[in-house]
């Protein structure tokens, strides 16, 4: 149980360097609640949320999405990332961000539209 979603927790979104920084966007937890009730499988997060030193070390964008904690990158096991990205457009049509990886699928809820 998570107290976040049903399925997720405020652990799995903070930073991985282990400063605490955990705010991350509710709404970004949502659909990746809808993604995980698609595919009904979990979903691991590899990346959340990111204070700016993490976010340099991973060689993240200088403006990256995470720094905001409105973006994540997801792994579900079984499913390829183009899947998971494919399904997250049709639940964000004309807004957020959507890019399949080789490993993993970014997704974020920012304002305007990015498809990397």
């Amino acid at each position: 149980m998570g107290d976040l979603t049903k399925n997720f927790s405020r652990a799995e979104f903070a930073c991985k360097c282990g400063c605490g920084t955990n705010a991350i966007n509710h709404m970004l937890v949502l659909f990746l609640q809808k993604i995980r009730d698609h595919f009904d499988k979990p979903i691991k997060v590899v990346s959340g949320l990111r204070c700016a030193k993490r976010n340099a070390q991973v060689g993240g964008a200088k403006h990256s999405q995470h720094l905001l904690g409105n973006a994540a990158d997801i792994v579900i096991d079984g499913v390829k990332p183009k899947e998971v990205a494919a399904f997250a457009a049709t639940l964000m049509p004309g807004w957020g961000g959507i890019k399949a990886y080789p490993r993993f699928t970014h997704i974020d809820v920012r304002s305007g539209v990015w498809r990397g």
